[in-house]
Order: C-alpha cells, then sequence, then structure tokens
C-alpha cells in the first residue's frame, strides 16, 4: 500500500514546492492539492461534512490554482507523484486543462494523476454554467475530449457539452495513460461511472463501510469487463493505527491519503517525519 500527503493548499502557510519536497523526502509517493476556483458567498448547496452552508476549513476560500502549485512541486522534486484532491474539471476550458495536465506530465516526467470530483457545489458549477443535474455527463465528456487530444495525432470531438473539430494538440504527456480517480461518495451510481470512464476511487472524508464498498466497486469494475481491479485511495481522518492499515490492507486499499495540519511552514518536517516514521517509510533528512 502507497502512501500520500495531502496540502489544503493556501495562500497561507507552507507552499506546495517546499511541502512536496519535505514529503518526498521523508519517503512518501503521491503529493495532492485541492481545487476550488472560487466559494459563492450565498449559497444552496449543503457542504458534506458539515450538512450545510458552514465551511469546515476557511481555506476553501483561499485554495491556490492546482496546477500551478503542482507546477511548482514538480520543480522541487524528482520523484514524488503529483496528483489532485480533488481537481474539478468542468470548472474550466478542457481544451487548455487538456494542455495544462499533458504539459505538467511532460515537463515532470510522468508524475500526474488526476484525482477529479463532479462538484458538491453546485452554486460553485453554475457560476461555470455547468448545470447540477448534467454534472457527471460533462466530465465524461471532458475525460473523454481530454484523453482523445492526449493520445490522437488528430482529435475531434462532438458533445454536448465539449465540441471541437480535427486539432493537432502538444505536448502529449509522457504516460500513455493518465491516470484518474474519481473523488466522491461510494455508491452503484458513482462505481458504474468509475468502472466505465475512470481507473479508480477516493473516498470522502465522511466515508464507512470501507471493505464492503470496495468490493461492490469491484464487483462493478468486473460487470463493465475490466480487467485487473480499480485503484482505491483512501483520505485517512485519523492516525496510522496498526489494525486501521491491516484493514485498508485487507480491503484493498492500493494508497492512503494523510492530509497536512495547518500548521506553520517550519513545523511540516517534523510532522511529516513523526508521520513517516508511524508507517515505516524509508526517509532521507528533510531539508529546505
Amino acid at each position: 500500500m502507497r502512501h500520500g500527503i495531502v496540502l489544503f493548499a493556501s495562500d497561507r502557510g507552507i507552499t506546495p514546492a517546499d511541502a512536496a519536497r519535505a514529503a518526498e523526502d521523508a519517503g512518501f509517493d503521491t503529493f495532492y492539492v485541492p481545487e476550488h476556483t472560487h466559494i459563492p458567498v450565498r449559497r444552496e448547496a449543503a457542504h458534506p461534512g458539515t450538512g450545510g452552508a458552514e465551511l469546515p476549513d476557511d481555506r476553501y476560500s483561499r485554495t491556490l490554482d492546482p496546477w500551478v502549485a503542482l507546477a511548482t512541486a514538480a520543480q522541487a522534486t524528482t520523484r514524488i507523484g503529483l496528483a489532485t484532491a480533488v481537481a474539478l474539471p468542468v470548472e474550466s476550458d478542457p481544451i487548455t486543462l487538456a494542455k495544462t495536465i499533458a504539459t505538467l506530465d511532460h515537463l515532470s516526467g510522468g508524475r500526474v494523476t488526476l484525482g477529479a470530483g463532479f462538484g458538491w457545489n453546485t452554486d460553485e458549477l453554475a457560476d461555470h454554467h455547468v448545470p447540477a443535474a448534467g454534472r457527471r455527463e460533462a466530465l465524461r465528456e471532458y475525460v473523454e475530449a481530454m484523453r482523445a487530444l492526449w493520445t490522437q495525432e488528430v482529435a475531434a470531438y462532438d458533445g454536448e457539452y465539449v465540441s471541437f473539430g480535427p486539432s493537432w494538440a502538444y505536448p502529449k504527456p509522457v504516460q500513455a495513460h493518465v491516470p484518474l480517480v474519481i473523488g466522491a461518495g461510494g455508491g452503484p451510481k458513482t462505481f458504474a461511472w468509475i468502472a466505465r470512464s475512470a481507473d479508480g476511487w477516493m473516498t470522502t472524508p465522511v466515508e464507512t463501510d470501507l471493505a464492503p464498498k470496495v468490493s461492490a466497486l469491484r464487483t462493478a469494475w468486473a460487470e463493465a469487463g475490466r480487467e485487473g481491479d480499480p485503484a482505491v485511495h483512501v483520505l485517512a481522518t485519523s492516525g496510522p493505527r496498526p489494525e486501521l492499515l491491516a484493514g485498508w490492507r485487507e480491503a484493498g486499499v492500493t494508497e492512503a491519503m494523510w492530509g497536512l495540519p495547518d500548521r506553520p511552514a517550519d513545523e511540516i518536517p517534523a510532522f511529516l517525519e513523526r508521520l513517516a516514521g508511524k508507517l515505516g517509510l524509508a526517509r532521507n533528512q528533510i531539508t529546505f
């Protein structure tokens, strides 16, 4: 089982470049950042964690652009994977987003994973002219269109939400297939979507009963005719107890994701050292 670090990257605290370098030095496998283009002040959409308009963290409205953040992390590191937890592709233009992701993968030597969500904040989506009822289909079209641009010499796409004629688009990603992991509540609708169009599932902070849900995902995966097993990335909400880690391994979790605390930058390396020690990771001396 791999281990990743999630930085709720904002305009305060440790920078993505410093956090990613410290995480790489500590032996972690992946570095994640989130995305929100903005947070409408007046919202009807309830946050899945609070159940209402209240946000659990003011960094929701202060997030950095994820792709710029990951580009700085790529420059500061050599090995660690670069991912989003989660990005909201339908809030961007798909052609330019495809180029941004391909460029990051090209310049980082093939280290990008796209963690994407459908978007719980439907008011945010509405400002991007994405209807709540169509967000899953819109994301499917975005993914299909971007994959066409990434893999085809001359790409074209004709859908309800994405449409463009025959086009050249470079660079191509270093990876033959940029991994796509969907962060959403575990249920039949989500698992069917993943089985058809993605490479794995990323849990939400409120997820419970993990083992039966992973089993249901694997069933949907097999019924869709997919080979192998889907990736399962679990967002940790507690410390790394041995029984917790053992249960995740038994359930088939492929990567555990550990959040960084909202602390001053100079406290983060020590936090990562302690966490790496509890996880038994091989690490180097952390330096800035």
